[in-house]
């Protein structure tokens, strides 16, 4: 097995104590207040020959579009109407000094149960771009989502050529089943979850499934005009490739920040991600295809492998046309086509990223396997070797107490949570190739709901390392609360004594995926106090354990403490 002594060298002692002495904070000024009511209800559908009732809000699917300008204060009140109960995250928001408001369930709030409200308010604190909202409970994110767009403020450009229109582009998952009952069997089978029915692009599965020839979105472009596409992936398993038949993509800005242009014939985009690229109508008056299809890097996971299209139509060109295929969609499993994307990736501008370190962790995420104490093992027992899925970071299992980890962190409750994640692996061995992989091995992974603790102004390096236990996969890790320099990225165990970094101009995102059998380092600065989940954001993984917290602790003025709690925040 390698063994790296630099790897082992990044062992530590973990912070032992935090404070819980909390003051009134003052909230971040807005330049403008906006209000939005959110109601979250059931809307009966008809889609690939099955009517059912989805969740929505405001009976729309997708849901209404979020605007604001950098810098406004926004409030938005949740009302749940629906069956179930609800959470909604304002995903990529940095929540400064807001943590009440950013929404996962059980880390940040209770749920807002069937006929209640809650309120969010929050301020948009220097970033532009698209970002989306989205339930934060359960798999309802399936239905539950809708865009985020930031706008510079009034009189700031672009750094690019102002396009002819802007149109956002949401890529989805839709099933059939109850998306709530289905997490719920998932969970109780102990197997994988089912592949999704269709996949979708602003809602609509396009032609190429059953009674779907007309459930199409369609964009009007006028040749010789420039486009700006907002794209988000809202899938809930599944990462995607996008591309536009016969024409080229130019990446100006991911994760709501802008990026040095980057010319591709398709990108790539995880679950959480989202990205603007610009798309010039530049090719012979015709319909052409805009597709999405799966990238699926995990080995024998099985997946829809139907491809979702859309049309981007000349003006001029016959509506009943047939389309130009987009060809440009690399194979299922082309884990170079990803990497050519993530090395293009470059912030506009040189990046503050921290040159000097205060913590350097160093985080295990992937799959393994949990054997199954069921008295009805066919039923409970569908994971590998009549095991249970299970997934980890550092080989800890996270689970979702039964009461906010945040309320209880200020009001000092214990026994929801334990301060002792660890920074580093426990155990070391060749994690992309020498993970066992039968039960009973050293991989049984603790259970439980596990904390790191950070001090306010803590300068944090945190590498993400791949695992084979199950198979290697790529994982898109999502932070709350922050965006992060991606200060490097590679294949095979990392090295620190080899491994190359980018402190000049690294990309600054909140969702990262680490390769497949690789490894990505990001930096932050730990100066928003609160407690925030990480978390992979292929929902079964998050469900089976994929995920951990941070709680940042006060700093020493005002403006570095968290506030109290809303009135209105939602009970367990």
């Amino acid at each position: 097995m390698e063994r790296s002594t630099a790897i082992v060298a990044l062992r530590f002692v973990l912070l032992s104590c935090f404070c819980n002495f909390f003051v009134m904070a003052q909230w971040p000024k807005g330049g403008t207040t906006r209000f939005y009511n959110f109601k979250v209800e059931t809307m009966r559908i008809t889609k690939l020959c099955n009517t059912k009732d989805i969740v929505v809000v405001n009976g729309m699917f997708p849901g209404p579009v979020v605007y604001a300008q950098d810098g406004d204060r926004l409030i938005i009140k949740v009302t749940n109407e629906s069956p179930y109960n609800v959470t909604i995250h304002w995903h990529g928001i940095r929540q400064i000094l807001s943590c009440w408001s950013d929404g996962p369930s059980y880390i940040t709030q209770c749920p807002i149960q069937t006929g209640q409200s809650y309120t969010y308010e929050f301020t948009v604190v220097k970033q532009k771009g698209t970002l989306f909202w989205h339930a934060h409970v359960s798999w309802l994110r399936a239905t539950v989502y809708g865009p985020i767009v930031v706008y510079p403020k009034t009189g700031v450009p672009y750094p690019f050529r102002s396009p002819y229109q802007e149109h956002i582009i949401i890529l989805g998952e839709y099933w059939l089943r109850d998306v709530v009952q289905m997490e719920k069997a998932v969970v109780a089978s102990g197997g994988g979850p089912p592949t999704a029915d269709a996949y979708t692009i602003n809602g609509h599965p396009g032609p190429n499934y059953n009674c779907s020839a007309n459930d199409v979105y369609k964009i009007d472009v006028i040749p010789g005009k420039t486009y700006l596409l907002r794209l988000i992936n809202a899938g809930v398993n599944t990462e995607h490739f996008f591309s536009i038949a016969n024409h080229k993509l130019t990446i100006v800005e991911a994760d709501a920040e802008y990026t040095k242009p980057f010319k591709t014939d398709r990108v790539m985009l995880g679950p959480g991600q989202t990205m603007n690229v610009l798309v010039t109508a530049d090719q012979p008056i015709a319909k052409y295809s805009m597709a999405m299809g799966a990238y699926q890097s995990g080995q024998n996971v099985p997946f829809q492998n139907i491809t979702a299209v859309a049309y981007f139509q000349y003006q001029g060109a016959s509506p009943n046309s047939l389309s130009l295929p987009a060809t440009r969609l690399p194979r299922f499993n082309d884990n170079l086509a990803v990497k050519t994307i993530m090395d293009g990736l470059r912030s506009l501008k040189r990046g503050r990223v921290p040159k000097e370190i205060d913590q350097n962790l160093f985080y295990t995420i992937g799959l393994n396997v949990e054997q199954c104490h069921s008295p009805t093992p066919q039923q409970n027992c569908q994971g590998p070797n009549n095991g249970t899925f299970a997934a980890s970071m550092n080989n800890v299992t996270f689970v979702k107490p039964q009461l906010a980890i945040l309320e209880a962190y200020y009001n000092n409750i214990s026994g929801h949570f334990t301060e002792d994640f660890p920074g580093v692996p426990l155990k070391f061995y060749d994690f992309v190739n020498g993970a066992p992989n039968n039960i009973p091995n050293n991989t049984q992974s603790l259970i439980g709901t596990k904390v790191f603790v950070l001090e306010y102004g803590t300068r944090v390096q945190l590498t993400f390392q791949d695992t084979g236990t199950i198979s290697t996969e790529n994982h898109p890790i999502h932070l709350h609360g922050y965006n992060f320099h991606v200060v490097g990225h590679g294949t095979g165990n990392y090295n620190p004594q080899t491994a190359k970094f980018n402190l000049v101009d690294p990309p600054y995102m909140n969702v990262i995926g680490v390769p497949v059998g690789g490894w990505a380092a990001i930096r932050f600065v730990a100066d928003n106090p609160g407690v925030w989940f990480m978390h992979c954001h292929l929902d079964v993984h998050q469900s089976w354990g994929l995920g951990s917290v941070f709680i940042v602790k006060n700093g020493k003025g005002p403006l570095q403490t968290l506030p109290h709690p809303p009135a209105d925040l939602p009970r367990c």
